[in-house]
């Protein structure tokens, strides 16, 4: 059995692959690099000779980590594509003989189905992703954080980011399209653009109000609840 050490935040990104209770880091390591998956009981070595990332400068380790990281994600992100693209050879045929002639949709399924296009981002966005812990440590203050986040979910989002033009406050403007709108609404908001996505956000509230403004605009983006909270307390 050989060791490494890894720091806090790779040992979480492995630990967020456990498929089952007691998966030990080694099968779950092996399972995504599509290795055979053997169960190896677990022993707490005497010593580790291995040297460890404290011996690397701050820049260095950083650099390291990201390129396990990305080996990893690549990695994983590589099975989870071959097995779409198996699964959709799989049940084209079957698809291709559900129906040989015209079917008219009935005015109600017309609505549903536009009402599923618009919401179909949020099971396209992985709201995980927004979460880089070392890249938000790096921003300026609770403002920063704020629009790191809503830049990463602008990105991800797309033309859908558009939602965040319907989360108003009681006589307030929190976002718009122009930065003239949101001082137009109050010239204390101290508005700023969101990346370069051509919407602006007021950056004027604490850092309480600033938390369930980016809940609520993970919500319209079709983010679970609770887990749009857990994102929030980021800032």
């Amino acid at each position: 059995m050989k060791y490494i050490e890894i720091d806090e935040e790779l040992y979480r990104f492995i630990a967020s692959k456990t498929e089952r209770i007691g998966e030990s880091a080694s099968e779950i390591l092996r399972r995504l690099l599509g290795l055979p998956v053997e169960y190896v009981a677990d022993h707490t070595p005497d010593s580790i000779s291995q040297p460890g990332l404290d011996a690397l400068d701050a820049n260095a380790r950083d650099a390291l980590f990201n390129k396990a990281k990305t080996i990893v994600e690549q990695l994983v992100n590589h099975r989870a594509q071959v097995k779409a693209e198996t699964s959709k050879l799989v049940n084209e045929p079957v698809k291709a003989s559900v129906t040989t002639e015209s079917i008219s949709t009935p005015p109600a399924a017309q609505v549903a189905e536009a009402t599923k296009s618009v919401n179909a981002s949020s099971s396209t966005m992985d709201f995980n992703a927004v979460i880089n812990e070392h890249l938000i440590s790096q921003q300026k203050g609770a403002v920063g954080r704020f629009m790191f986040l809503l830049d990463a979910l602008a990105n991800q989002a797309g033309s859908h980011f558009d939602q965040v033009l319907q989360i108003q406050g009681k006589g307030r403007l929190y976002f718009a399209r122009s930065k003239q709108a949101l001082l137009d609404a109050s010239q204390s908001a101290n508005p700023k653009e969101i990346g370069q996505s051509g919407y602006w956000v007021t950056t004027n509230n604490n850092t309480a109000k600033k938390q369930t403004i980016l809940s609520e605009v993970l919500i319209h983006l079709g983010c679970d609840a609770q887990q749009a909270s857990t994102i929030a307390k980021y800032i």
